[in-house]
């Protein structure tokens, strides 16, 4: 008798050689605090929200999703200044609901990666403002050009690398 998964997280969760999970947070992180220091118009990358958001839709797992997005985002606010505990938060809830979604929807599309993208940096950006404005009580300009246009950015930056990543995916 064959052994059927009973749900398409089972069938579909992809694994990755540890040296990929332990080299690309770290990599998203040096570049993140590197790139704006040299590059300033290279600030409105967000490479960690970016490696959160492809681990946690390829594990298909909303607690290894929140898990991932909490460290990543505590580390990224220790090297970037932020108080701690803002990108922190953002990111976890950013891991879960990653997870979540890629439990149920195929997200091996570019065009479905691309508009999961936008709608996770769409959210990451709110839930920031929200934080540091209302929560922290500390000014936070916001121009919505801006916020667009990172949020492009960012999102086309995260079809690519979302591409280049699946390289390093086990091939059966």
């Amino acid at each position: 008798m064959p052994l059927m998964a009973s749900n398409r997280r089972e069938v579909d969760e992809q694994s990755f050689p540890l040296i990929v999970y332990v080299l690309t947070p770290l990599l998203a992180l040096g570049l993140q605090s590197f790139l704006p220091l040299h590059f300033a118009p290279l600030a409105i990358l967000d490479l960690p929200l970016i490696v959160v958001i492809y681990f946690s839709m390829q594990r298909r797992s909303p607690i290894a999703g929140t898990i991932g997005g909490a460290f990543m985002g505590l580390a990224q606010d220790a090297i970037t200044g932020q108080p701690l505990g803002v990108f922190g938060i953002a990111k976890c809830v950013i891991g879960y609901l990653a997870g979540s979604v890629g439990a149920l929807v195929d997200t091996e599309s570019h065009g479905t990666r691309l508009l999961l993208s936008i709608a996770f940096f769409m959210l990451h950006n709110a839930i920031d403002w929200v934080l540091v404005r209302h929560l922290l009580a500390q000014p936070m300009p916001w121009n919505w050009l801006h916020e667009l246009l990172r949020i492009g950015i960012n999102a086309l930056l995260a079809v690519v690398i979302f591409a280049l990543l699946d390289l390093t995916k086990p091939r059966e």
